[in-house]
């Protein structure tokens, strides 16, 4: 026996399973936090029934049923099960102050699916579950009972298009007159400095602020017509229990009687759920809407951070590879890297702020933007300090990558290239580059792996609860380095951690999650298809 057991810990099969063991419980980790994800985020959108319940008091509550569970240390002789309780989301907060509901189940009389109960979406105060009673022409009565409903479509959409048209004459024509008054403005106050404060220049620009300013005014003008319209139809709901509410129309994104709806149409409405999420700007403090900006800062924050690193990180690890004499200088430098991909990403986020926003863009706007102070233009966070932050935080993987890469070209390559007569930038260039290439993709990878889910650096170098404007807009130059923009993970803490109702916002944050995850797994197959590519391209080499 004491032979067997000695064979078998030499042979080193006991290893085997351990590993092999250990990256089967890994995998059943990952696996179970995707589902964990997916089935809590996936099914935010899917238009739940409304359940009535009637209680033994005479009340009647309307809502979502969430789930039910056994109330602790409810097990009796009575009850030897335990008590059960359900969890509803009644939502119409502006009635009752908060959103979720816990119901003991023994209070529950009878149990409803009524077909007209209706889920009314809202632009403040969340959802309201009720009944719809009447449709109003300002004071008159225009419409009401199933009358009511068939009318109330067209009018949703109609409103909903009368919001999109304000905010296109907001976002678009009065901030492109806001634009042009601010860069004149701008423009007067750089003359001022420079002692022309006679000259006709400036007079021209003052002309030109006040055509803006007459402009600006028109389209005020037009904005108060639109939301006069807004306001000329309202509806009145009663909820389970005969308490009317007023609404007027323009509050209502989308109303749905999901207990008279079929499967298909359920699907349709679950698809159009899941893309409005997708395209659609945040409401109510980020738990509800979507998260359109969120996504979009995120990818371009990535997409800077990725050309800011990859020159840096490549050229370092040339210099130590094919350069730089190996000695103790140089295995000092290969530890301080190792050592930097290591430090936590705050201590990263503090140097980003002291460096690049105070040190740098301080100096950009004393030279360049003078006329702007006291308010900073790059010496104040944006999604340009943000991704250099986060380039610099990751410039290690990419270096160590790049060297392995550079170290798996075969040493033959190099010889070849020298006999032939190429000079040694044209064997790097020409030769070691592209095979090192797809070594340094690899390390992109795993820089965009880390990099995207950061957020504390974020933090204190440019990302903001809620950004007015993307980086990317159609005024000039276009691009816009110095703008705060908005992130999938500092949206998670945001909602999740931050959000004054932390129970309505758990399904935001499981969205958020998984639209994260996503946005990670697109960029990263991505860049693993230009690897592979760059592989089968370069079958010689033997990385």
């Amino acid at each position: 026996m004491t032979t067997f057991l000695k064979k078998f810990w030499n042979s080193g099969t006991l290893f085997i399973w351990i590993c092999g063991g250990a990256v089967t419980a890994s995998v059943f980790l990952v696996v179970g936090v995707l589902l964990l994800i997916m089935v809590n985020g996936l099914g935010y959108f899917w238009p739940s029934n409304l359940v009535e319940f009637e209680l033994a008091d005479g009340k009647k509550i309307l809502g979502e049923l969430k789930h039910r569970e056994i109330i602790p240390d409810s097990v009796s002789v009575q009850s030897p099960d335990g008590k059960g309780r359900f969890n509803l989301k009644i939502g119409n907060r502006d009635l009752y102050g908060l959103d979720f509901r816990w119901v003991d189940e023994d209070q529950v009389v009878a149990q409803r699916l009524p077909l007209k109960a209706t889920a009314f979406e809202r632009r403040e105060w969340g959802n309201f579950y009720g009944y719809l009673q009447e449709i109003k022409q300002r004071d008159s009565v225009l419409v009401s009972g199933d009358e009511a409903w068939k009318l109330l479509g067209p009018l949703v959409v109609e409103a909903n298009e009368l919001h999109e048209e304000i905010a296109h004459i907001e976002k678009g024509e009065i901030g492109a007159i806001n634009h042009e008054i601010e860069q004149a403005r701008l423009r007067i106050r750089g003359l001022e400095l420079q002692g022309k404060n006679d000259s006709s220049e400036i007079f021209d620009l003052k002309a030109d602020v006040k055509r803006l300013d007459s402009q600006y005014e028109k389209h005020v003008q037009g904005l108060d017509i639109l939301r006069k319209r807004l306001h000329e139809y309202s509806i009145v709901l009663r909820d389970a229990n005969g308490e009317m509410k007023e609404l007027p129309m323009g509050q209502i994104i989308g109303a749905l009687q999901p207990n008279a709806m079929s499967a298909f149409a359920k699907i349709l409405t679950y698809i159009k759920n899941f893309w409005n999420v997708l395209t659609e700007e945040p409401r109510e403090a980020n738990t509800e809407g979507g998260i359109f900006p969120a996504i979009f800062g995120t990818v371009m924050m990535v997409l800077i951070m990725s050309v800011a690193v990859v020159p840096f990180g490549v050229l370092a690890a040339f210099y130590l590879r094919e350069y730089a004499k190996q000695g103790p200088l140089t295995r000092a430098v290969r530890i301080a890297v190792n050592n930097l991909a290591g430090v936590p990403s705050i201590v990263f986020g503090v140097f980003g702020l002291g460096f690049f926003v105070y040190a740098v863009g301080g100096t950009i706007d004393t030279l360049f933007y003078p006329e702007a102070f006291p308010n900073p233009t790059f010496g104040t966070g944006g999604i340009l300090w943000a991704s250099l932050t986060l380039a610099l935080m990751t410039v290690p993987v990419v270096i160590v990558s790049t060297e392995e890469g550079l170290s798996a070209v075969p040493r033959e390559y190099r010889e070849g290239s020298a006999a032939l007569g190429a000079t040694k930038i044209e064997t790097m260039l020409r030769v070691i580059l592209p095979s090192a290439l797809p070594g340094i993709l690899t390390g992109l990878i795993l820089a965009i792996s880390r990099a995207t889910g950061e957020v504390a650096p974020l933090m204190l170098t440019g990302v903001v609860k809620l950004a007015p404007s993307l980086p990317v807009d159609g005024l000039f130059p276009f691009v816009h380095f110095d703008r705060k923009f908005m992130h999938l993970g500092f949206h998670i803490y945001d909602v999740g951690f931050q959000s004054p109702n932390v129970e309505a916002a758990k399904p935001m944050v499981y969205v958020t999650t998984l639209v994260l995850v996503l946005v990670v797994v697109l960029l990263n197959i991505t860049a693993i298809a230009v690897r592979n590519h760059m592989r089968k391209k370069l079958r010689g080499a033997s990385i």
